[in-house]
């Protein structure tokens, strides 16, 4: 079986590691070997039946080399800062792509390394999924959607037909988007909105249909 360590021991990490075990009770796949995690009061704790190995730089010792790195870490902006340090101290870091064996994924779909699709969603067809993107449980994503790296898609979110999502932006739970509409970088649409316009980038909308409350300012470089 192929070695993996999830990266984040939170709420998505944990989930992260349940996704893991509904695959391998399909059919043997991964060994988890743990997490790796920054937050120093957790190291050393058993989560859902597997160690906290210490900070995410412990990535970087040799005996990592070959294995396999999933980003259990829900914020797109967080998991976008952590990938980026991990190219670092991993150059030859192999990125897993988990599909929860209830998924419905369609033959004709792009789906990038590092991405998680959970259970009970259906990405339909022409679909293009960029890398480290999370889509969680119970989504619909329509045909010829592009969701474009470190986006997330909540649970229970639906996506109609050729709607793109540009890099980082959170579609948030229980929100629809209607066909055609493009979602700018960064923005978060709230739980429950409708996107019936397309919305700029580094916003928050909320309602429905969803309209801008605020604007972001974002730093990756901290």
């Amino acid at each position: 079986m192929k070695k993996i360590i999830i990266l984040g021991a939170g709420g998505q990490g944990r989930e992260t590691v349940q996704l893991i075990k509904d695959i391998n009770n399909v059919r043997p796949e991964w060994e988890v070997l743990g997490y790796l995690d920054d937050t120093p009061s957790i190291h050393g704790e058993i989560r859902n039946g597997f160690p906290v190995l210490g900070p995410l730089d412990l990535l970087a010792e040799p005996r990592f080399r070959d294995v396999f790195v999933i980003c259990g870490i829900g914020s797109p902006q967080v998991k976008k800062k952590v990938i980026e340090h991990i190219k670092q101290w991993q150059p030859t870091a192999q990125f897993a792509t988990l599909i929860h064996p209830t998924a419905v994924c369609g033959d004709e779909n792009k789906i990038g390394e590092g991405t998680t699709i959970c259970a009970g969603s259906v990405i339909t067809t022409n679909v293009t999924i960029g890398e480290h993107v999370l889509i969680n449980y119970g989504c619909t994503v329509g045909h010829d959607c592009v969701i474009e790296d470190y986006a997330a898609v909540l649970p229970g979110a639906n996506l109609s037909g050729n709607v793109t999502v540009r890099e980082g932006a959170q579609i948030s739970a229980g929100a629809v988007v209607i066909p055609g509409m493009e979602i700018g970088e960064y923005t978060v649409v709230g739980a429950g909105a409708v996107v019936t316009k397309p919305l700029p980038a580094h916003c928050t909308a909320v309602g429905v249909p969803a309209r801008p409350i605020k604007q972001h300012i974002l730093s990756f470089h901290e």
